[in-house]
């Protein structure tokens, strides 16, 4: 059974002692002295060279100090790291950060403005919000590229006359009668309409369920009232070696998971059966080999017949462990070879600019053992997000960037094989996602082609403003199951 951490959740976040490391980093001040070598005639005056910095590279080893350009600007590593695509020095705060001979604001002119973030969408128009300047301020400037979008005296800004369903990028430039700030961070946004048709492969949206914790509801109650039609039951533990059980204690017929699962499929809808967690016995370390593993999750399959079975590879005891990263993904050949119909999919932690190492690790391992996975799913939360969305979009573009470095594909192909698990309300990091938030990320992921969506978890989907991180409600102000009515929108 899971260990409560505070107040009883089962913990569904990626292990953060590394992110807490970078966040602690990331408010590291910029500057450092440009690199310069002597001239090699010793009787001469030692005249400095300015040396050209190397370009930045994913997949690249990067001790402290070394120095990397990118869009023609000189960036110093603050931390020790291995590049992975997402990662450009720009994006990352916490590892990289502007070298002497960088943009820096002119004499007299404001500082730089504070991220912006999307307030709001419309079929033809995206609002935005962003930090005040320091200094003087005469107002701020709207820039999509290098073309101005908008003038306006404060902190936020509507860009209007958009096309449908169509994705921008915007910085921000506070100015004077000085002249311009430095540009502030990027924000991108998707206007709304998007009618694009399914993608192949396409599941349900499917909130997690958790029928052993925080007063699970009904699901025909919650089907009901929303309209969701598929439930992701969690999760599939160890009952002691390589035996299968609904949260390591509860038989997989016959139970309150089993009866939850018949009401579903008499209300017409399917189940996703998640194995694994953050925390508790699990079957990876437990089952000796692949073909051990593959065993017991037919034994869930043929117990529950699910639509999908999803693998949530975390913590040190699977995601780091490489060996049993490795008998988890030759297991999901066989349980595919053995059930065509059924889809794979792998759910892991992420960071703000997409997977780490170990993740990255887990999707080239996958097309290397030629693993048939339907989707992989990241987890963007519990990495000390400020703005959910824009954190969302940033973890999901660099998980596709890396599906598109292991597979060759294209965004559309790569968006097609991607999920996102969200966590509702108030994460354990204190991150709020709103439903207005929740709602914002549903329509990306429809844009975008995106295959599935599923959040932690329904049985928090119901109000308690101020309630902090609890097991039955989301800590804010909402109405019962707003955020299952959304996620059944996917």
């Amino acid at each position: 059974m899971r260990t409560p951490r505070s107040l009883g959740t089962p913990m569904r976040r990626t292990p953060r002692a590394a992110l807490a490391v970078l966040a602690t980093l990331a408010m590291a001040s910029a500057g450092l002295a440009t690199a310069t070598v002597a001239t090699a005639d010793a009787a001469a005056p030692r005249a400095a060279v300015v040396l050209a910095a190397p370009a930045w590279q994913p997949y690249t080893s990067y001790a402290v100090g070394a120095q990397v350009s990118y869009n023609g600007v000189d960036y110093q590593a603050i931390q020790a790291h291995t590049s992975l695509p997402g990662w450009e020095p720009p994006n990352v705060p916490a590892l990289w950060k502007v070298a002497t001979g960088g943009p820096t604001n002119p004499p007299g002119t404001p500082g730089q403005p504070g991220a912006p973030s999307v307030t709001g969408t419309t079929n033809s128009s995206i609002s935005l919000a962003w930090g005040a300047s320091s200094g003087t301020v005469t107002g701020y400037r709207v820039y999509e590229g290098g073309t101005q979008r908008a003038q306006v005296t404060g902190t936020s800004a509507t860009i209007g006359s958009l096309g449908t369903c169509t994705t921008h990028t915007y910085t921000v430039k506070a100015y004077n009668a000085q002249g311009e700030s430095v540009a502030s961070s990027q924000v991108t946004g998707t206007t709304g309409g998007c009618t694009n048709p399914d993608p192949p492969g396409k599941m349900a949206g499917a909130p997690y369920l958790y029928m052993g914790w925080g007063n699970p509801p009904s699901p025909a109650t919650v089907m009901n009232a929303t309209g969701i039609k598929s439930f992701t039951m969690a999760f599939i533990l160890s009952s002691g070696g390589c035996t299968p059980a609904w949260d390591g204690n509860r038989p997989l017929t016959g139970g309150a998971d089993a009866q939850a699962i018949s009401q579903i499929k008499a209300a017409g809808g399917n189940v996703q059966i998640s194995f694994g967690g953050w925390q508790g016995n699990k079957l990876g370390p437990n089952c000796s080999t692949p073909q051990a593993f593959a065993g017991a999750v037919q034994q869930v399959i043929n117990a529950v017949g699910p639509a999908v079975v999803d693998f949530d590879i975390e913590n040190t005891d699977e995601f780091e462990n490489y060996t049993v990263q490795d008998r988890i993904l030759n297991g999901l050949k066989i349980v595919k070879a053995n059930n065509p119909n059924v889809k794979v999919v792998v759910t892991f932690g992420t960071t703000k600019t997409g997977p780490n190492s170990h993740g990255i690790r887990l999707i080239n391992q996958a097309k290397a053992l030629n693993v048939p996975i339907d989707n992989f799913t990241i987890m963007p939360f519990d990495f000390g997000g400020s703005n959910m969305y824009t954190d969302t979009v940033n973890a999901s573009e660099g998980l596709k960037n890396a599906l598109k470095s292991a597979y060759g594909y294209t965004d559309a192909q790569a968006y097609a094989r991607m999920g996102i698990s969200g966590m509702n309300g108030l994460s354990d990091q204190q991150e709020l996602t709103s439903p207005a938030t929740w709602q914002q990320i549903t329509n990306w992921a429809k844009s975008k082609g995106l295959t599935r969506l599923a959040y932690w978890a329904v049985n928090r989907d119901r109000p308690c403003p101020g309630g902090g991180v609890t097991s039955n409600c989301s800590g804010i102000a909402q109405a019962d199951w707003e955020f299952t009515k959304i996620t059944a929108g996917f």
